[in-house]
């Protein structure tokens, strides 16, 4: 897993992650976020050339998923259940 911050837009509120339908750490995560009830816009990178591309930029030429990008601009790469959570503080209380 890394994890670095990217410029994105403002106005983007919600959290993107970028997968593949066979990935097991996709599934993985998106059953993270959907068991704590958090939304997120799933981006398969296999229907979208123009995510693929972004993922390679993101993750130096490689398409490495799940890239999941948060609004304050950070990134997580392959995160586990740890990493998820750390990103959510509010969930430990």
């Amino acid at each position: 897993m890394s994890e670095s911050t990217i410029e994105t837009p403002q106005t983007e509120q919600k959290i993107t992650m970028y997968a593949t339908t066979w990935c097991g750490d996709c599934r993985f995560a998106k059953r993270w976020f959907d068991s704590h009830g958090i939304a997120y816009d799933y981006i398969n990178i296999e229907e979208n050339e123009q995510a693929a591309d972004y993922v390679m930029k993101v993750n130096g030429g490689a398409r490495t998923v799940p890239t999941i990008i948060f609004p304050d601009g950070s990134v997580l790469v392959e995160p586990d259940a740890r990493d998820l959570a750390s990103k959510f503080p509010e969930l430990a209380k």
